[in-house]
């Protein structure tokens, strides 16, 4: 296996989940320069990349100088096309790592029979993880759910223990309780015990770095973090967490220091696509200033904006 980054990383990982429309580049290296060591693409339809590959490569690349352990994340449910697909990710894209999504409970995803719906089709799903296994020689992981119907996380791992991929990344709450349920780190725990030589990391509903400190405190077997919307506006609860677990206690980031990371993000999207860069970074740009006095008129003006000029400009006249 070429250079299995996972068996290099120091306990706890804090990974950067997968989020269609989210996961770009740009706020990858945001999140990297914040304390995340893991970062994960946005998700790649291999029926996609099996008969037109252009537009999702270009969905999936990355900046190879500037980001480290680089996962791209797969989806769909035929096996012939993650073969194909993970031959040309692992020689057109050169991450650092291929992963397989068999958690993803979104109605485009689910009802397309691929995500968390592949969870109760043990026969399949070891196909797809072994036809990936075959065509790359990076380490390959998986992201799953608690269950779906009658099938549990426990069962979907001890049918696949035996296959080599080298992480396993468990959004603790069921297809059924989407993300507003109860999440279950004990389950993820008990993962654990099953493959003990892989890392697992726990997912959902890490949205301060408190709650971040507090699963890892309570459960040291695991191996780590992945956050997804806990990220929103605060691309910076990795180095918080860190922090918390480290000393006791982290930063807030002032106005003035989140002011500049919206800059540097703003920036990194024009720089990767320009215009349409502008029209993506528009949600980010709302989620950094939630909570803060005069918010509401604050995006009202940063959703129209069109260059990083503009950003700049409205930044420098809120105080």
């Amino acid at each position: 296996m070429k250079n299995n980054f996972w068996k290099k990383l120091k306990s706890p990982i804090l990974a950067l989940a997968p989020m269609a429309g989210v996961t770009d580049s740009a706020f990858r290296q945001i999140c990297q320069e914040n304390g995340a060591d893991v970062v994960y693409s946005e998700m790649a339809n291999v029926s996609a990349l099996f008969f037109n590959p252009k537009k999702t490569l270009e969905l999936v690349r990355f900046n190879s100088k500037k980001e480290k352990n680089y996962v791209v994340q797969l989806f769909g449910k035929n096996p012939k096309h993650f073969a194909v697909a993970t031959k040309i990710i692992t020689e057109k894209v050169k991450p650092h790592g291929i992963d397989i999504n068999f958690g993803c409970p979104a109605k485009k995803v689910f009802g397309h029979g691929s995500g968390c719906a592949l969870m109760p089709q043990k026969k399949l799903a070891r196909e797809i993880i072994s036809a990936v296994l075959s065509n790359t020689n990076l380490p390959v992981s998986i992201k799953i759910r608690a269950g779906i119907g009658d099938t549990n996380a426990l069962e979907f791992i001890k049918n696949v223990s035996d296959l080599n991929f080298q992480a396993v990344m468990v959004h603790g709450r069921t297809y059924e309780g989407k993300f507003t349920s109860q999440v279950d780190f004990d389950l993820v725990a008990e993962i654990k015990k099953i493959i003990p030589t892989k890392i697992v990391l726990a997912n959902g509903g890490i949205t301060t770095p408190e709650i971040g400190a507090e699963i890892l405190q309570n459960y040291p077997s695991l191996d780590g973090l992945g956050i997804a919307r806990g990220t929103f506006g605060q691309p910076w609860i990795f180095q918080q967490i860190k922090d918390l677990i480290q000393k006791g206690k982290y930063k807030k980031y002032s106005f003035s220091k989140i002011k500049k990371i919206m800059l540097k993000h703003a920036e990194l999207l024009w720089g990767d696509k320009q215009e349409k860069g502008m029209f993506e970074v528009r949600k980010h740009l709302a989620w950094y200033v939630k909570g803060f006095p005069g918010a509401s008129e604050i995006r009202q003006k940063l959703v129209l904006v069109k260059n990083p000029t503009e950003i700049k400009k409205i930044l420098k006249e809120i105080k």
